[in-house]
């Protein structure tokens, strides 16, 4: 089966996501920002740096099984997608900030998306 541009597109985001979380992990004191991934998640006295690697790794997985239409990386994008956009919604109506406003859009984005294509996922060799 062909992946379809979208799923392309969005793997792709999130391949970049993962490299920023990883570089900014190393080389930047991300406790510096106000709202950091770790509060973002709920997660706020989780040590900051730590959670981006962990995070960026988590991510690098997802993406693997989602770029490669695997039933598992359809699943966990719609949890990702879910909980990390159910947590910017939360944050959103206690911060009301742009990145909250972003986070909840690409979530829902994301996972329109992905529902859409869903066939595409659960496809086996006889149907392609």
């Amino acid at each position: 089966m062909k992946r379809s541009l979208g799923v392309t597109l969005i793997s792709c985001f999130y391949i970049i996501g993962a490299l920023v979380l990883i570089f900014t992990a190393i080389f930047f004191n991300a406790d510096a920002d106000e709202f950091g991934i770790a509060y973002r998640f709920g997660l706020p006295n989780f040590p900051e740096q730590l959670f981006r690697v962990i995070l960026a790794v988590a991510s690098l997985i997802l993406i693997y099984g989602y770029m490669g239409l695997k039933k598992w990386g359809f699943w966990l994008m719609i949890i990702y997608s879910f909980g990390f956009g159910l947590i910017s919604y939360n944050l959103l109506s206690s911060h009301n900030q742009q990145p909250f406003i972003g986070n909840v859009s690409w979530s829902v984005i994301v996972l329109i998306y992905t529902f859409f294509v869903r066939k595409s996922f659960f496809l086996t060799e006889k149907d392609e």
